[in-house]
């Protein structure tokens, strides 16, 4: 195995990707990647990827790292788990460019879909089966919900439940028109279709936060591509604190200023917005 990162070659179809290191720890395999976001994650990651070593899925994971310092991405304990590739990212930016950097990766690795999950062991793995049926089927966004008939939600906050329940999935799906229940989980799956349609362009360097998450489920929606919720489950801790990078008075205020602002539009390309 290789000892060191090697940066990754710039990309070449005009997107805007953070600057990173790619390290492939493994082969492709399968025609959809997983890819877990993931910065100081410690032994929530490796108690995610165990889960995930015990379900049938027969996807490849990839680690979306936006700079970890705690050595939980160490790459031998990685490769041991089952991880196909180890990316960092080293450019600006945090959740949007992440996934800018994870998703483009997937799909310069030929994959036809990427399904993407949080990294701190709220999500169950044993859903990842049924979204990649979802990809097969045709489907383009594919939200996890923990609301819908067959979903779980296990100790969540009920700050957090009241505000997606009241305020954040009613003003997406005012949006998107079409009605979502889960919007702020991020467990979720992408097409190759949504990820290079022009008309979505989510390789744009105004995506660094929260935006991408919200944008996708909005614009895929309101193009007319094809987009389901399936049920999850997601479960915090019972005890100790809550696993979230979202913290404080102004996590809270920059979240919802970027929540109104995917719902006015604002993300949408420029040609679509002069149109």
């Amino acid at each position: 195995m290789e000892s060191s990162l090697r940066a990754a070659p710039a990309d070449a179809c005009g997107w805007s990707v953070p600057a990173h290191d790619a390290l492939p720890l493994g082969p492709r395999r399968s025609r959809y990647a997983v890819c877990l976001f993931v910065i100081n994650e410690a032994e929530r990651l490796h108690r995610q990827l165990g889960k995930m070593q015990a379900v049938d899925h027969g996807l490849d994971v990839v680690l979306a790292d936006g700079g970890s310092t705690d050595g939980s991405t160490a790459p031998d304990r990685l490769a041991a788990a089952g991880v196909r590739a180890l990316l960092v990212k080293r450019g600006p930016g945090r959740l949007s460019a992440q996934m800018r950097m994870g998703l483009a990766w997937c799909l310069g690795e030929g994959y036809d879909g990427v399904i993407v999950m949080d990294g701190n062991d709220k999500d169950d793995p044993e859903a990842l089966p049924r979204f990649a049926a979802m990809l097969d089927a045709g489907t383009d966004h594919v939200q996890g919900s923990r609301y819908v008939p067959g979903g779980k939600a296990v100790n969540t906050p009920l700050s957090r439940h009241l505000a997606v329940t009241l305020l954040h999935a009613p003003l997406v799906s005012l949006a998107a028109r079409r009605r979502y229940t889960d919007t702020t989980n991020g467990f979720r799956g992408y097409s190759r279709r949504l990820l290079e349609d022009p008309r979505v362009s989510p390789f744009r360097d105004v995506f660094t936060g929260y935006e991408l998450h919200y944008y996708l489920a909005i614009r895929a929606a309101r193009l007319g591509l094809r987009v389901a919720e399936i049920p999850v489950t997601r479960a915090y801790p019972a005890h100790g604190g809550v696993p979230t990078k979202i913290k404080g008075l102004r996590g809270n205020t920059l979240i919802l200023q970027t929540l109104a602002r995917a719902c006015l539009g604002a993300f949408d390309p420029p040609a679509a917005r002069a149109a």
